[in-house]
């Protein structure tokens, strides 16, 4: 996990770090992005969700990123993905792992270099996002299930940890789960998405905390519309890319009630302090911040002051 301060502050204008050269499937080029990860040596690695692909963008190179997973057209095949929407390295097997949405499965695909196709992890899910904890239980959200389940890699069967297989807005309840942050007490943070919301999981728990939004849709302190990309740091603060919004919101630990906005909420533009329709979220480990910025088909970092 990444030590923020408190009191940190972002420039309120981003760098675009990969894409920003309109919409299409070029190496310069993104579209429709969704999820994002970020190594220790700031390499990105974006889904690429209409190209159906994953690209990765090497920190220091904004112009071109390289396929890396994918790229071969939609399709089923193991060679291809279709909308993938999150992406996860996984350092043990130096590998990827993707939520191919489209495929309604979990897929791995190895980075060493020559790597032409990916191998099933899970099959039949409706995965929309993943992450994983530092014992290596994989997390992930089932839109169709309205769940999120832990499960151990080599296995397709999973363990509830958030939600109960029914569309609501009870506290024990999802309503389209999105995606998802585990701290290191193996708590479950999952972006409600249509909720307005994000919840917090105690491992073992029955029921989830509101722990930012839950005031109906909107644009106060109070509320989030359609929150996306989470990140949680070694202070329990929360981070939500609130797309409706267009803007990302901090909530600390102490005041669950409102959140603050810390970039974006300009209105939707394609300026550098804007954003049209924010949807994954993270930070590298000197605390900047990276947001997909997906109408505008590129990836922004904000610098930390």
């Amino acid at each position: 996990m990444i030590n923020i301060p408190a009191n940190a502050k972002w420039k309120q204008n981003g760098v675009t770090i990969a894409g920003g050269h309109g919409q299409g499937g070029a190496t310069n080029q993104i579209n429709e992005p969704y999820g994002l990860f970020v190594d220790d040596d700031q390499t990105v690695i974006i889904a690429d969700t209409s190209n159906h692909r994953i690209m990765q963008w090497k920190n220091g190179n904004t112009t071109n990123g390289q396929v890396v997973a994918g790229g071969k057209g939609k399709g089923n095949g193991l060679h291809q993905l279709a909308f993938p929407t999150d992406v996860l390295i996984d350092k043990e097997t130096d590998s990827l792992i993707i939520c191919d949405y489209g495929n309604r499965r979990v897929v791995r695909w190895s980075r060493s270099s020559g790597t032409t196709q990916g191998e099933i992890l899970i099959d039949y899910i409706w995965c929309w996002g993943l992450t994983m904890d530092e014992q290596r239980y994989l997390y992930i959200s089932d839109e169709e299930k309205h769940e999120v389940g832990r499960y151990q890699l080599g296995e397709n069967n999973s363990t509830l940890v958030a939600g109960d297989n029914r569309k609501g807005n009870g506290l024990n309840q999802l309503n389209y789960p999105t995606y998802l942050f585990v701290d290191r007490d193996h708590s479950v943070y999952v972006s409600d998405e249509r909720n307005h919301r994000v919840m917090k999981w105690v491992e073992g728990a029955e029921e989830g905390i509101v722990v930012a939004g839950g005031q109906g849709e909107g644009n106060a302190l109070t509320q989030l519309y359609y929150p996306q990309g989470i990140f949680v740091d070694t202070l329990g603060t929360l981070y939500v890319a609130d797309e409706g919004n267009n803007r990302v919101m901090r909530w600390t630990l102490g005041d669950k009630k409102q959140g603050t906005v810390i970039v974006g909420g300009n209105g939707p533009g394609k300026g550098v302090n804007q954003f049209k329709v924010p949807i994954g979220l993270s930070f590298d480990r000197y605390g900047n911040l990276y947001v997909v910025d997906q109408n505008n088909h590129r990836v922004q970092r904000f610098s930390i002051e």
